[in-house]
């Protein structure tokens, strides 16, 4: 039998098929903590609670595309730091049907965070509570603006809890951290940025040293604007060619 045989003579019904969806951790630094925006489900399974923005992967849509899509329809924003995390299949993940989702980071600066949050006033901004350090791993909680723990839906604190496990791995040897701050920055939110990623106070020289050492800073000669103490310098990223 030669493969154009077979095409014409397969049956996908033979097989059994999942759905796919895609499932986005917006996250971004709010208050010195990191945050992720959610989103109130407002039907079953999981009425009332909290969940990613996500949705089902067209029958002729790629993941990247759907993705895009998902950032665009839900959080208003057209391009964002934008990454995949992990593939979540578990069989009893979702209970209406075997569902796998493909999670994906988003990093979002404090700009693109407030825009997201205007574009749709049904998101909520949660703080992201991690309670083990370092890169332990273990669950975490998804908290409201007055503190109280979310309920989320479906596995979607063990993807938060990936999400975050993933940017304290990568943050010392990768630019993620970058894509949470605006174009300039001063060294002291960068160390910000850090300090809210890996929940620990940082030794200020030290940390300024290393991140100098590493080639990714370009001064650019000029100082922040509109504070009422000494200007601190404005750096850019630069990367590694």
């Amino acid at each position: 039998m030669t493969e154009t045989d077979l095409l014409k003579s397969y049956d996908p019904a033979d097989y059994e098929r999942p759905s796919v969806t895609v499932d986005l951790v917006l996250l971004g630094i709010r208050n010195g903590r990191p945050a992720a925006l959610l989103l109130k489900r407002g039907e079953h399974p999981f009425a009332d609670r909290w969940a990613l923005p996500g949705g089902f992967v067209g029958i002729a849509e790629s993941l990247d595309a759907a993705a895009e899509r998902v950032l665009h329809e839900k959080a208003g924003i057209a391009d964002a730091h934008l990454e995949q995390l992990y593939t979540f299949g578990a069989v009893d993940r979702d209970p209406r049907m075997r569902v796998i989702t493909v999670a994906w980071l988003a990093l979002l600066n404090e700009a693109a965070f407030a825009a997201a949050l205007a574009a749709n006033s049904a998101l909520l901004p949660a703080a992201i509570d991690v309670p083990w350090a370092g890169e332990t791993g273990g669950p975490i909680a998804a908290l409201a603006p007055d503190g109280s723990a979310l309920d989320l839906a479906f596995d979607h604190a063990d993807i938060l809890a990936l999400a975050m496990l993933r940017l304290r791995g990568k943050l010392d040897y990768s630019d993620v951290g970058f894509a949470l701050l605006p174009d300039l920055f001063t060294l002291r939110q960068l160390q910000d940025v850090h300090e809210a990623i890996l929940g620990a106070t940082l030794n200020k020289p030290a940390f300024r040293r290393r991140m100098l050492d590493k080639g990714w800073l370009a001064a650019t000669g000029t100082r922040e604007e509109g504070t009422s103490f000494r200007p601190a310098e404005l750096y850019r990223f630069q990367r590694l060619l």
